[in-house]
């Protein structure tokens, strides 16, 4: 969701003339886009803009702005510092050039972030806000390492569900979904522009609904008709959230091919106890009946999760049904985290965070360890296989196979599944779909050679 905020924010700052450039020391503004989510991202933002203070020494006309999660949580104390300039939070965004502009011409400090974030008056300014910015996608990459085959759309903002730990519904605000008929269109156009593979975004993003006369539309729905465009080739969704998860996006996935069998749905404990105190709505074992009945309908459907480690009266043998859990669901991956009091959450205001910081890592590394010998068990599974790849383009960490290939160097794609597969083969490929053999696994990689 951030990496599509600021592509958005890069377009529009680009239709007024902004060129992107890698060095702070080269450029007239500097924008940091933030996350809340875990406490050590603040700090980063934070670490930030200490070298900013320092450059902005020698660079008075730089302007700096936060802007995003952080932004809309920190507000005035983040204007405060002496190296920002403009703050704007997620439902600002579309704001953002106009003040970068402002700043620019009388070098005054500027905050934009949405009073009340939780309002109904909120929901309809965000509402708003999605479509006018959404609006830039198709103009301006800001990432050149992007894939010119494949995009994001959100389909949705904000979240309702108020997990004990976590920040978003304060800083994201509530749910809203856009119109159907508006990301339909944005998918023609982006498939119009060569783009093969769409990806639709939402904090919860099972939990879209959009009313219009007497239908609601679904995420089923809304599946099907972006399926439904001849040049999209592939069709993914993330988020979603176990509670209340729709069977028929489940049926859609089984009987559209272009839906990839891949879902990403964080457990984040396996202890019902812990899942109680995260206000997660599920148990355990209500989780494992979800992901079985979701490979009983979808063959070979492929799963990610989320887990957080160190949850305030995590015990030893609350830890130990999350491993249980993790080694009966057997995923291809998994994002462990380490908790960490969020402001203004449930947890932060009435739990102790009474788990010691070395048992947190403990636990982290263990559940890790976990997660890499299953995925290394099950990627053997591949070997000698041929998979198609979408093709990302060149590793960022090339290691060329002179031996077998003297000319090409090493490719990264993604499988159907979201499998990483690693080859060597002409860069001329990126944002094409090719076929690959696997010959060689690791617990994050498939290693193969390109099929003629």
């Amino acid at each position: 969701m951030n990496k599509l905020d600021s592509s958005l924010v890069t377009a529009a700052l680009a239709e007024r003339g902004f060129v992107l450039t890698d060095k702070a020391t080269e450029a007239d503004a500097v924008l940091i886009n933030t996350c809340s989510v875990r406490e050590h991202a603040e700090d980063r933002v934070l670490s930030h803009l200490g070298h900013l203070r320092h450059l902005k020494k020698t660079q008075p006309q730089l302007v700096v702005a936060v802007i995003g999660c952080m932004a809309q949580r920190m507000g005035e104390t983040l204007l405060a510092h002496e190296a920002v300039d403009v703050v704007a939070g997620p439902g600002q965004l579309h704001e953002v050039p106009e003040l970068i502009d402002k700043a620019m011409a009388d070098h005054q400090k500027r905050m934009h972030v949405l009073d009340n974030i939780r309002q109904p008056a909120a929901s309809e300014a965000i509402r708003d806000i999605s479509e006018r910015l959404d609006a830039f996608e198709l103009a301006y990459d800001s990432d050149a390492n992007h894939i010119k085959s494949q995009a994001f759309i959100r389909a949705m903002r904000g979240c309702n569900n108020f997990c004990s730990y976590c920040i978003v519904p304060y800083v994201r605000g509530p749910e809203v979904s856009r119109a159907p008929q508006a990301i339909v269109e944005q998918a023609k156009k982006l498939a119009g522009e060569g783009i093969r593979q769409i990806t639709l975004l939402g904090q919860t993003i099972n939990a879209y609904r959009y009313t219009a006369g007497d239908r609601t539309y679904t995420l089923a729905d809304l599946l099907e008709q972006v399926s439904a465009i001849d040049a999209v080739r592939w069709v993914r969704f993330i988020t979603s959230h176990p509670g209340q998860f729709d069977p028929s996006i489940l049926q859609v996935m089984a009987d559209l091919p272009k839906v990839c069998p891949y879902l990403h749905i964080p457990a984040q404990s396996g202890s019902d106890r812990i899942l109680r105190a995260m206000n997660r709505g599920y148990t355990a074992e209500g989780y494992i009946e979800l992901i079985e009945k979701a490979r009983a309908t979808v063959p070979e459907l492929a799963l990610a999760g989320d887990f957080i480690v160190g949850f305030p009266g995590e015990t030893d043998e609350d830890y130990e049904a999350t491993a249980a859990l993790i080694r009966r669901v057997r995923y291809k991956n998994c994002f462990v985290f380490k908790y960490s009091p969020r402001p203004g959450t449930h947890a932060e205001k009435k739990l102790a965070d009474d788990v010691p910081a070395e048992v947190k890592q403990e636990r982290n590394a263990k559940l890790l360890e976990i997660i890499s010998e299953i995925a290394d068990q099950d990627n053997q599974t591949f070997l000698g296989r041929t998979l198609e790849v979408l093709v990302e383009g060149p590793s960022k960490k090339p290691h060329l196979n002179k031996a077998e290939n003297e000319d090409n160097p090493q490719l990264v794609g993604r499988t159907k599944h979201d499998y990483i597969v690693v080859f060597n083969g002409p860069e001329s490929l990126t944002g094409q779909f090719v076929k690959v053999r696997v010959t060689k696994t690791a617990a994050l990689t498939l290693f193969a050679e390109l099929v003629a």
